[in-house]
């Protein structure tokens, strides 16, 4: 698979790290997503040698009761997920930094999967493979799409579970500071930095942003910004309404409605 794969054999060989890796969440009014996600990493090997940081925003009460004994939580200024993630990563003590969304259930062999893949010097990190966890028929269309997408350009979003080690995390000055693909461009930044690599186990995410506004409506939206990223237009401005109200959850209605019948196709 070159530099932008890692052969299952390879992925899962029996010389991982002794590295503590720190699992790093960006959460903003959505205690609910987090709770199921903590829960989830109780349950994935090796956990004792692991921490979870939340970088979080809004919702205070209720995000802390999730957390509780579970995470530590820090609570930047600032909503979008870059400098949720920065927080985070900056108080994280492990030499491995493993993000995940607050919706995003990684394999439970995740951590002994990522520590064997940076075994190798010359990986300073990659990212898993993606999954909806919805069995809707478009979103697997958008899942086999995306798929040949992050195989050919080795370019990863942040649903794909991105580790880095931290030392580079920090050297490249951690996540762009914008509020929309702030995980695409430090993904290619990485990849200026050493092998990038792909962990070919799914990490399984809500799909729940595509449910809720539709599912081609949505992914034709990211199609759009994806060549406006390309042709180096500012993305900026589309920012508050991928993004949705700052007092809701992500992915909430465009319009404040719930999504109809005709949009879950």
């Amino acid at each position: 698979m070159g530099e932008r794969g890692v052969r299952n054999a390879e992925v899962r060989g029996s010389n991982p790290l002794t590295s503590t890796i720190s699992i790093v969440i960006p959460v903003r009014n959505d205690a609910e997503a987090l709770g199921r996600t903590l829960d989830h990493l109780a349950g994935l090997q090796g956990m004792a040698r692991a921490e979870v940081v939340v970088g979080a925003s809004g919702d205070i009460e209720r995000t802390a009761r999730v957390a509780e004994g579970r995470a530590r939580v820090v609570w930047p200024e600032g909503s979008t997920r870059a400098r949720l993630m920065n927080a985070a990563a900056a108080e994280a003590r492990g030499e491995i930094l493993f993000f995940l969304h607050a919706d995003s259930l990684p394999p439970r062999d995740a951590l002994s999967v990522v520590e064997t893949a940076l075994a190798d010097p010359r990986v300073v990190g990659g990212a898993f493979e993606h999954r909806f966890a919805e069995r809707r028929w478009s979103l697997r269309v958008i899942t086999w799409i995306n798929r040949a997408r992050y195989r050919l350009t080795g370019n990863y979003y942040g649903d794909q579970g991105i580790f880095v080690r931290a030392d580079v995390f920090r050297g490249m000055g951690g996540y762009p500071d914008r509020a929309l693909m702030e995980d695409l461009v430090f993904s290619q930044r990485l990849k200026r930095r050493g092998r990038s690599v792909l962990i070919p186990v799914p990490l399984v995410t809500s799909g729940r942003r595509f449910l809720t506004r539709g599912p081609l409506r949505t992914f034709s939206t990211i199609v759009w910004l994806l060549l406006l990223h390309t042709l180096r237009r500012d993305t900026e401005a589309y920012a508050e309404r991928w993004r949705g109200p700052a007092d809701r959850p992500p992915g909430s209605p465009w319009s404040g409605r719930a999504a109809r019948p005709e949009d879950l196709n």
